[in-house]
């Protein structure tokens, strides 16, 4: 590690020499790092994870020394994703820190011992602290609150085995000087909630199966004595976000039954994300939604389908300036949320910052659909319009069908409306919003009746795979790029885009029920299937995207779109590919393969298929990835070479989760399973590896063994864009 340390000294040494050195005085003395000053220096070694800094840095010289424990670089520290971060690094840090540090999070540290964990409690002025997904047991938790005094912000995860009588009375009495509490659980339970009686920010995760690994149901039956009545008084937010499962909602509304009695004063944001098509009616909506417009300083509101109607909405948002709203799935509420957005119903709509559409005018396949249930361009323009500063924007399960319905100044395409969106940073659309429109002559075809004489003797049209060719006119056919290229022109600052079809719903099956219930049957949407490989390369003109997800795409066949893509978007770190082209084979493994060779910087790729052949040439490509961290292979009838995944791990050294969902038998799954842990484990203390059969019926349990952290970037069931910084929906 000393050695990389000094490499990148080196390196910014040359870069800096050059930058700074005159062309006219070439003999004159070079600047280095030690002629820098101290606040330049300070804003670059703000970006050396902690761990180095102390122990690597600090022992380059005395100056560096002296800077690395300056009190801004050390006052906030993080140690999640630092997988090289093992016990005794941890340990070794966290006594040099022991004075300095305020801030402190440990989030999806999944991988460190009790041991190690129990001396957080040397660092006692600490004010915020952040342990999800840490191994905590309730006496360990109770030592912990009992030495920091000072502690004002606690995330931790509820398990199973937790018991708040086993909290000591300091510890309770550091509860209850907490202003934010985040709570993940994993039983039901009211975790610490009514210790904590000046709350002001309470944040809920319910990850709670409805039946135990043994087969036994869930209850949730919590003692009404026992509930938080008292102690929303000071709440300003609460948010809650729910996997699926009926105990979850269950739970849920017994934490919220304090707002049928009493809205706090000074609440400001509520959000609630339910998944399912049919979340459990909250009568307290209402009331909740009139009392957020009096106020007029409503921040945040996402709330399920059923829990709202129009007037309640209106009421809501009327006189506010809110910065991120949220109505997935409430297709109901489609007219009122423009209405309040474009019509003065809002008393500021420019300081909207996320807005999630998501489902909004969704009609099931099986309805008659009419224009009004589609996106229209003028709609988005005028949207963009008054929405200047959105920087986030979700319009998945949406349709748009292109007719040429014109926009402002004579726009006729959805994604020459939605590049007037000119701060945005994160996009996800529909398949058919890129699509120009419809082959016709498939559409021809398709409609008109054959005579019954050629009915099983006329030869069915032999429809060929597109084969894509960079700087090709586009096709005549419906798959021109025109609109698409709108968009690119207009957002070049895109970091984040997701296309995901109307059919796509993932196999994994903790978010199956779900999932399938918000979706149509794959193929319903003719206009999605024109977005081929000519779309895929069109994103070359986005070279800041980081995050790409490409989900339930029939259209792209080759793949050779993503090759295009990948040499131009350098920096793409995070790769998301499911379902693509024809789920009976898989054609487009050459140009993957190829993809994966320019993807240098990549840190994760999450790949689903039906027929995903993971074999040698597969991931000889992956090992050029030499940066990627998670993998996850999802594939029903797919294939592994267990030699060739051995390789690849002892090959790409910062690998710490290798996910495969494949098909193959048990045997073969648990044996190359435990040779990865049994060889890779001791040097990798986070690398978390699950190979399990796809079809096996044990496999639910093994999914909620996963790390809820880690469980959540493998998962497709809703969007990441759009949501308030603080919840990500399931």
């Amino acid at each position: 590690m000393n050695e990389i340390v000094s490499g990148v000294l080196e390196g910014m040494d040359r870069q800096i020499e050059q930058a700074v050195c005159d062309q006219d005085t070439i003999s004159s003395a070079l600047v280095g790092m030690s002629d820098l000053s101290d606040e330049i220096m300070l804003c670059i070694l703000r970006h050396v994870p902690v761990c180095d800094l102390l122990t690597n840095v600090a022992n380059v010289c005395q100056k560096l020394h002296a800077l690395c424990y300056d009190k801004t670089l050390l006052a906030h520290v993080k140690f999640s994703e630092e997988y090289k971060a093992d016990d005794q690094l941890v340990r070794h840090t966290l006594k040099l820190l022991a004075n300095h540090v305020q801030s402190l999070s440990l989030n999806s540290c999944y991988w460190l011992s009790v041991s190690t964990l129990e001396l957080l409690a040397r660092c006692r002025g600490v004010t915020h602290l952040d342990v999800t997904g840490c191994r905590f047991t309730s006496l360990c938790l109770s030592r912990l609150l009992s030495s920091l005094s000072s502690l004002r912000s606690l995330a931790f995860d509820v398990r199973p085995c937790f018991n708040s009588a086993l909290l000591s009375s300091e510890a309770v009495d550091s509860l209850s000087r907490l202003k934010e509490l985040r709570q993940t659980l994993f039983t039901p339970s009211y975790g610490v909630v009514p210790c904590c009686a000046q709350l002001r920010k309470l944040m809920l995760q319910f990850d709670i199966p409805d039946v135990t690994k043994e087969g036994v149901g869930v209850c949730c039956q919590l003692m009404v004595g026992q509930s938080s009545v008292p102690h929303y008084e000071q709440l300003e937010e609460f948010t809650a976000r729910l996997a699926p499962g009926e105990v979850n909602q269950t739970l849920l509304l017994l934490y919220l039954a304090v707002f049928s009695v009493h809205i706090p004063k000074h609440l400001r944001v509520f959000i609630v994300s339910v998944p399912g098509p049919n979340p459990a009616h909250w009568p307290a909506a209402p009331s909740l939604a009139k009392s957020l417009g009096q106020r007029g300083d409503l921040v945040a509101l996402q709330l399920p389908r059923t829990w709202l109607d129009p007037m309640s909405l209106k009421q809501a948002l009327e006189g506010n300036s809110p910065k991120h709203l949220s109505f997935s799935r409430c297709p109901a509420l489609w007219p009122q949320a423009f209405e309040s957005l474009l019509n003065g119903g809002v008393r500021d709509a420019s300081h909207l910052i996320s807005l999630n559409l998501s489902g909004i005018n969704h009609v099931p396949y099986s309805e008659c659909r009419s224009v009004e249930d589609q996106l229209v361009a003028r709609t988005v323009s005028h949207l963009a319009a008054a929405c200047s500063n959105v920087k986030h924007l979700n319009l998945m399960h949406t349709h748009y069908h292109h007719e040429h319905s014109p926009g402002l100044d004579g726009e006729t395409h959805l994604c020459a409306s939605l590049g007037r969106f000119q701060h945005l940073r994160s996009l996800t659309l529909p398949a058919c919003a890129l699509s120009d429109g419809v082959n016709t002559n498939h559409i021809s075809a398709r409609n008109s009746a054959p005579s019954l004489l050629f009915q099983g003797l006329k030869k069915a049209t032999r429809v060929g795979l597109q084969n894509y060719k960079p700087h090709s006119e586009p096709s005549p056919a419906g798959d021109t790029t025109s609109g698409l290229t709108s968009l690119t022109a207009g957002c070049p600052f895109l970091e984040t885009f997701e296309i995901i079809g109307p059919g796509f719903a993932s196999t994994l099956p903790r978010l199956e029920p779900c999932t399938r219930a918000s979706v149509e049957p794959r193929g319903m949407c003719a206009w999605a299937k024109g977005v081929g490989d000519a779309h895929l390369a069109a994103l070359e003109a986005l070279p800041r995207l980081r995050r790409l997800t490409l989900a339930g795409l029939p259209g792209v066949l080759r793949g050779t779109g993503l090759v295009q893509l990948a040499k131009r978007c350098r920096d793409l770190r995070v790769l998301s590919l499911a379902n693509l082209g024809s789920l009976k084979t898989m054609n487009y493994t050459a140009a993957l393969v190829e993809t994966l060779k320019h993807c240098t910087q990549l840190q994760e790729l999450r790949l689903e298929q039906p027929y995903l052949n993971a074999n040698a040439s597969f991931f000889e490509a992956l090992s050029s990835c030499t940066r990627l961290q998670r993998l996850c292979l999802i594939s029903r009838c797919g294939t592994f070479d267990p030699s060739a995944t051995e390789a690849f791990i002892e090959r790409c050294c910062h690998v710490v989760m290798c996910h495969m969902f494949m098909g193959g038998t048990l045997v073969a799954c648990k044996t190359l399973q435990k040779s990865l842990l049994d060889r890779f484990s001791a040097e990798r203390p986070p690398l978390s590896v699950v190979i399990y059969p796809l079809q096996h019926e044990d496999l639910p349990s093994v999914i909620r063994g996963i790390p809820l952290t880690l469980l959540d970037r493998i998962t497709l069931f809703q969007s990441h864009v759009a949501q308030p910084p603080h919840l990500s929906p399931m």
